[in-house]
């Protein structure tokens, strides 16, 4: 091959959905795109909790009770992560049963969660706090919320593979779209293990 037709080839054309770097990694397009998402929704956690760190040091500071229900919560996202993990493994050594079920109560989870965090915030609104009596409040609400909305995010891409595997698409075009829902599920989990932790320790 001449060297104006090497420079020429489109490889991400030839060979559609991988990536390769100079060090030889190689990586499918989607597993690459989840990774950088992955990373940006670490700084902005990881900034969330700087400045709650970082605003906890003031006299006004009021530390809010963790309510029991969280504990439940908790859980039940345990549940989901795993469910999910099991549907991805079970797609790999073609067990359709398994992947149904786990797919289905992984989701089914997740939904439960969300509930779960929704009756905290009504919960602790009853008790009397709310979200501008004071920034510790103010702080779990937003946390608790900016994790709820990721989570919904990744229901849309749950609906969607639930809708698939409703159709019957072939397991082998379903791996991917599996393996994805639960790196994203234990991702999210590990985020509210550690949300939680600090609520906890402060």
């Amino acid at each position: 091959m001449s060297l104006r037709r090497q420079l020429s080839t489109k490889p991400w054309l030839a060979q559609r959905g991988v990536v390769t770097d100079a060090g030889g990694f190689v990586g499918s397009t989607p597993k690459v795109t989840l990774g950088a998402f992955l990373c940006v929704a670490s700084m902005v956690f990881a900034l969330f909790i700087a400045a709650y760190f970082i605003r906890m040091t003031y006299a006004d500071w009021r530390p809010i009770p963790v309510p029991a229900l969280l504990w439940l919560n908790t859980v039940v996202l345990i549940g989901s992560s795993m469910a999910l993990q099991w549907a991805a493994v079970s797609s790999r050594r073609e067990h359709s049963d398994g992947m149904r079920l786990g797919l289905t109560l992984g989701g089914g989870c997740a939904l439960v969660f969300l509930v779960g965090q929704w009756l905290a915030w009504r919960q602790l609104s009853g008790l009397g706090y709310f979200i501008d009596s004071n920034p510790s409040n103010a702080f779990f609400y937003t946390l608790t919320a900016v994790h709820g909305l990721h989570l919904l995010g990744g229901l849309g891409a749950w609906v969607r593979a639930l809708v698939r595997v409703r159709q019957g698409v072939e397991i082998a075009r379903l791996r991917m779209t599996l393996e994805l829902c639960a790196i994203y599920w234990h991702f999210l989990l590990l985020v509210w293990l550690v949300l939680f932790g600090l609520l906890l320790v402060t």
